[in-house]
């Protein structure tokens, strides 16, 4: 009997184990209603193939609600591909007890106003300078000046930084202000002074950037991979483009001038590209990078100039791009202009037409100071 007892005590355990239902987030990819058959790619481990039923709870809540009790009911015939669900399955089964989802429409509508508001309310630039509570951002103007922009944080104040070859803004992990230094690039959105100069942040995040600048060399759309030639070293790069990559292609020098190419710039693009989003009347590249027409992979052209942001990642050769900008020769050549006007030299070579390569020589400061560095909304 006592025997028994033992038994008893370690199986009950085990089999109170098995009947826990599984649960996890993901994505959906595929649904057949007439089958009730929903495929869901979780966010970690391989696509789950469930099944609907009669008796599961279908619940839809809001993008950014953490409080399950303020989900509604809806039909499950309402889901659809692209859609974010936490799925609940029933013990050892691949029927579904329940799935709360937020819906791939609400999601998009959340961040397009999202991007909207970092946009109104926000500002970007180079760490200057930090201390106490303050954060000192620069960036150039294009005739060689400087704007300065203050940010004051607070203990409200949410900071994140960008991960490690990541380009996902979603992705970047909780940090903070000491983790910030300067050289770093910064993103922040809150409340601003009527001169635009000052900002309470409510909001920032921050990374450490690569930029490098080169010719398109072979371009492998199925591997979504691209090589760069950098300019001032003999290096080629690898740069990897996924769904997350912003691909951008510059106007050409007409639109940017206010010329006849003008028609080709969207509809409220500041004349001559715009010295708009800036306190001060400054030029900032974020505002510019948002009206320029966006490109596939298969847009590129071996032999076009591109400039490339990543995160700093574990390789030095291969990149994950944040942005890719071609038809990028004239921001290379502004670039090197601000670099002149600062004292740098731009070398004979660039003086005398020596291509790009040589008026950059290797060093792309001056993109960076631009505020080019690929944090976007």
């Amino acid at each position: 009997m006592k025997k028994f007892a033992i038994l008893l005590a370690l199986t009950l355990p085990l089999a109170a184990q098995t009947q826990v239902s599984r649960s996890f987030v993901g994505t959906v990819t595929g649904f057949r209603p007439e089958s009730a058959e929903v495929e869901i790619r979780p966010d970690t481990g391989d696509t789950v193939a469930a099944r609907l039923t009669a008796d599961t709870l279908a619940q839809k809540i809001a993008p950014g609600e953490k409080d399950l009790k303020k989900a509604e009911a809806i039909q499950v015939t309402d889901l659809a591909r692209g859609d974010r669900v936490l799925v609940t399955l029933e013990p050892d089964s691949v029927r579904i007890r329940r799935i709360v989802v937020m819906t791939a429409t609400d999601i998009a509508q959340r961040n397009e106003a999202d991007r909207i508001d970092w946009q109104k309310r926000g500002v970007s630039g180079i760490v200057a300078a930090k201390s106490a509570d303050q954060i000192t951002l620069k960036n150039k103007t294009l005739t060689g000046g400087e704007v300065q922009t203050v940010i004051t944080v607070s203990g409200r104040t949410a900071i994140k930084r960008y991960a490690p070859d990541s380009v996902k803004f979603a992705a970047a992990t909780p940090s903070k202000l000491a983790e910030i230094s300067v050289g770093d690039q910064v993103r922040a959105r809150g409340q601003k002074s009527e001169d635009g100069f000052k900002i309470a942040a409510e909001d920032v995040v921050f990374g450490t950037f690569v930029l490098e600048a080169g010719t398109i060399g072979a371009i492998d759309p199925e591997a979504k991979e691209f090589t760069v030639k950098e300019f001032g070293a003999n290096k080629v790069l690898t740069v990897k483009v996924t769904a997350d990559s912003q691909l951008k292609q510059m106007f050409s020098m007409p639109a940017m001038a206010g010329g006849p190419g003008r028609a080709g710039m969207p509809a409220g693009a500041p004349p001559g590209g715009g010295r708009a989003g800036m306190p001060g009347g400054g030029f900032d590249i974020n505002q510019m990078l948002e009206r320029m027409p966006a490109v596939k992979l298969e847009d590129l052209k071996p032999g076009a100039t591109v400039v490339v942001t990543s995160t700093k990642g574990a390789s030095k050769d291969r990149l994950t791009a944040i942005l890719v900008l071609s038809n990028a020769d004239m921001l290379i050549q502004m670039a090197s202009m601000m670099k002149g006007a600062d004292g740098g030299a731009m070398g004979a070579a660039g003086m005398n037409g020596g291509g790009m390569g040589g008026m950059m020589g290797g060093d792309f400061s001056g993109l960076m100071g631009l505020g080019l560095g690929g944090i976007n909304q």
